[in-house]
């Protein structure tokens, strides 16, 4: 018998119906499966569920590129994202206020231009043709210009001290550019970035300077200014005065050279340590009506003559036996014999505010050496020593060395009897000294005042020598 021939893992499967005669049965060849290993449930793939919000297979797709504003309709605010986090940080207008509305979009593009700007630093500046003007070179020629004015004495040492700290620190920032390429922004964004300016007259301040830079190279070196109508935020009135209760708390609490300074500040309103701290016996004078000081002041470059009270006059006669004509002493001094300094003033006030715990009321924690002038300039203008009659605002302003438009700026728009009579004369409400409150609430304890301060200072004290 014939064998037939083999086939590894094949057979051979004849096709339905007998084949007819002179042909070959047609044969289908299946191929055995072989066992494959099954992986384990370990090794296995997971399968991603499918996202909410889009339908599966389909591509995400970002409606905006990484590091933009987003609008965030819960809170109806624009916000961006820090980078590498996921802290969202709120974007905020020129005048810090938060940019709210999905219409402005436009500002928080802005916002995070200006946030950009800040981190990156120092401003690179593109390369400049010969003779254009930067602005390194515009606050360079302010400097010089107060440096002039320091040896002429037409400009205070202080107001070029300070030109040079704020001016110098604008430099750091975008000192490499031209003055035809800086934007009102700039100087915003630098503003911005001093987290340490916590008042706004700080940044007045800061901003008076660079203004009045520009505006200097403006009219000596036809510059023109890049920052004309620049907004300065607004001067606020000096309206923390103290009471007397708050004074006699802190004669009593400090120490017996401090306390005759802080009593002379109260009750002359000099500016404490570029004025007060800085008299001398060649200063006073002796009249038929009473004392009066010579005072200079290196702020206006002034010289003044005011009267004293005669509280204030008895202090000076005592320590003019310490520090006579001649001399070269100030009379009011430290401990070690030397005169005032802003260091020393601010260091003792702190030390009296802990200690009387004022540093803890969000009111009295404001309260500082300047303090003393804003009271004197309280109590001038409403009668304090003079039965309930104000000065005017023009007899404050020459007492206190300032010009009326500041003198009322500060203190006659608010505490002015002569700004405020009127308004109240005009509605048909009669003004009286005894009515208002701080007038005749403590007017009578002003005396007691001046009695226990002179109990404090009964006995003489001379400086102690430094050893």
């Amino acid at each position: 018998m014939a064998k037939s021939p083999k086939h590894d893992g094949l057979r051979s499967i004849s096709t339905r119906g007998t084949p007819e005669p002179g042909r070959i049965a047609q044969t289908v060849s299946i191929v055995t499966p072989t066992a494959t290993p099954v992986k384990s449930k370990a090794h296995a793939p997971a399968t991603e569920p499918p996202r909410r919000g889009r339908r599966p297979g389909r591509p995400k797709s970002r409606r905006q590129s990484h590091g933009s504003a987003w609008h965030w309709r819960q809170t109806d605010c624009w916000y961006y994202t820090l980078p590498g986090t996921k802290k969202r940080v709120s974007l905020l207008d020129e005048d810090g206020v938060r940019i709210r509305g999905k219409e402005n979009k436009e500002k928080a593009r802005l916002a995070l231009a200006r946030v950009t700007l800040v981190e990156q630093g120092e401003l690179a500046a593109a390369p400049t043709p010969d003779g254009e003007w930067l602005v390194a070179r515009v606050c360079s020629e302010y400097i010089q210009y107060c440096d002039r004015g320091v040896t002429n004495k037409n400009i205070s040492a202080g107001h070029r001290a300070t030109a040079v700290a704020h001016l110098n620190d604008l430099c750091k920032f975008c000192g490499a550019l031209p003055v035809a390429q800086l934007k009102k922004t700039h100087i915003r964004t630098w503003v911005e970035s001093h987290k340490g300016w916590k008042s706004s007259a700080t940044e007045r301040s800061a901003l008076t300077l660079v203004i009045a830079a520009f505006n200097y190279c403006q009219d000596n070196h036809d510059v023109p200014s890049p920052l004309k109508g620049l907004k300065k935020p607004t001067s606020k009135p000096r309206l923390h005065s103290l009471s007397t209760e708050e004074e006699a708390t802190l004669l009593k609490a400090a120490a017996p050279h401090f306390r005759d300074f802080l009593f002379a500040a109260n009750h002359t309103g000099l500016r404490p340590f570029c004025e007060l701290a800085r008299l001398k016996a060649e200063d006073v004078e002796e009249g038929p009506r009473g004392m009066m000081w010579r005072v200079y002041s290196s702020k206006t470059d002034k010289t003044r003559k005011i009267p004293v009270r005669p509280e204030v006059a008895d202090l000076t006669r005592r320590l003019l036996e310490s520090a006579p004509k001649g001399s070269g002493k100030t009379l009011f001094r430290t401990v070690t014999g030397k005169a005032w300094s802003k260091v020393n003033g601010v260091a003792k006030f702190c030390e009296l505010r802990k200690k009387l715990k004022w540093d803890k009321d969000p009111g009295k924690k404001r309260y500082s050496s300047y303090s003393c002038r804003h009271t004197f300039a309280h109590r001038m203008l409403s009668g304090y020593w003079n039965g309930g009659t104000g000065c005017s605002v023009e007899t404050l302003a020459e007492l206190i060395g300032d010009t009326p438009k500041v003198a009322f700026d500060h203190y006659g728009r608010e505490w002015g009897q002569h700004f405020q009579d009127p308004l109240w004369n005009a509605i048909g409400v009669k003004c009286t000294p005894s009515v208002g409150g701080f007038v005749s609430a403590q007017r009578p304890d002003a005396s007691a005042v001046a009695t226990e301060f002179a109990g404090h200072n009964s006995t003489p004290h001379a400086p102690r020598n430094p050893t």
